[in-house]
């Protein structure tokens, strides 16, 4: 309460019709609160807790130096640092509501086509860098999808739904919702698609957007030569280390490209790539010093991951290799 007077200037009674005391819902950073606008609109109030920016600075360090006494952070100080930049950059965005207000704006306007993606409004008179209102947007959760709500086709539509938002966002906007969790999207029977939480939004360069394509492009081909190379181009791979095994580049393939490899819709719901990923952890020991983590593309990766769990936990039946093909086209605008 404290808190949202002292950032909207006016009392709760001035503000609004009536806040719900209990959080409907809470983060690391903030919790959020259903209120109604005395004109009557329904929202939710996003609310920064009070010296949690003097908490994230406290923690970075902590966790580097953790890393760092735990030997895992075996890299060049630079790359350290460019590293720990980018999360303490995404990280003091998020902290910034008047940025979020503006992301969500942004991708408002970038999927102002698609009917079936629904991202609530701001709402601006109640808004400040610590206090963020909205429209109240509601949807299922993924674990309220289920199939006496949802029916398998309708499943697998929001499943290509969730591809197609993704590619747009990586390959047509280069701009890309860096937090997709499950508590961050809800669905609707008629299959919509509810985004919420734009804190963590990542703007991609260019060059970037053209060396990932390139990376998948070759990978799909085989050619771990080109893969290579262009993985040096992503800032993934150390430039003054030898060619990496193609065979370690073919073990890898081998195991992410299955969901683009068949023509037969392929079943999320019995997905296993996370536990072949996981068996295949040693191996990274080897190659250790020829990867660095990726700085300019790491939430592409993030975002990549993030999908996966979500097509798993909905149950998607889905064969996207086409739909991939057609935004690695050289002439995909």
């Amino acid at each position: 309460v404290e808190q949202i007077e002292s950032e909207l200037g006016k009392s709760i009674a001035e503000l609004f019709e009536y806040l719900q005391e209990k959080p409907y819902a809470a983060a690391s950073i903030g919790q959020v609160h259903r209120a109604r606008l005395h004109d009557g609109t329904d929202v939710i109030v996003k609310v920064q807790y009070p010296g949690v920016d003097d908490s994230c600075d406290s923690d970075l360090k902590q966790l580097r130096l953790a890393l760092k006494l735990g030997g895992l952070l075996k890299m060049p100080k630079e790359a350290v640092d460019q590293l720990f930049g980018e999360i303490r950059e995404r990280l003091k965005e998020e902290l910034d509501y008047v940025n979020e207000a503006d992301n969500l704006r942004l991708f408002r306007k970038f999927h102002e086509k698609d009917d079936w993606i629904i991202i609530p409004d701001v709402i601006d008179s109640h808004s400040t860098r610590r206090v963020l209102t909205l429209e109240l947007v509601e949807g299922d959760h993924v674990s309220e999808v289920t199939p006496a709500r949802y029916d398998q086709d309708t499943i697998n539509l929001i499943g290509h739904r969730i591809f197609t938002t993704m590619a747009d966002q990586l390959f047509r906007f280069q701009c890309i919702h860096g937090d997709p969790h499950a508590g961050n999207f809800a669905y609707r029977p008629d299959g919509s698609i509810i985004l919420y939480d734009f804190g963590c939004v990542k703007k991609l360069k260019p060059e970037i957007i053209k060396s990932y394509r390139q990376a998948l492009v070759a990978a799909l081909q085989e050619d771990y030569q080109a893969l290579d190379r262009h993985l040096i181009d992503l800032g993934a791979r150390v430039e003054n280390q030898p060619a990496v095994d193609e065979a370690y580049y073919a073990m890898w393939r081998d195991i992410l490209i299955v969901p683009f490899d068949q023509e037969e819709p392929y079943n999320f719901a019995e997905a296993d790539l996370h536990q072949r990923v996981a068996a295949k952890t040693s191996t990274v020991f080897k190659y250790l010093e020829y990867f660095k983590p990726p700085v300019e593309s790491i939430f592409i990766d993030r975002m990549i991951a993030g999908h996966y769990w979500m097509l798993k936990r909905l149950g998607v039946q889905a064969a996207f290799r086409s739909e991939l093909e057609k935004y690695l086209e050289p002439s995909f605008d």
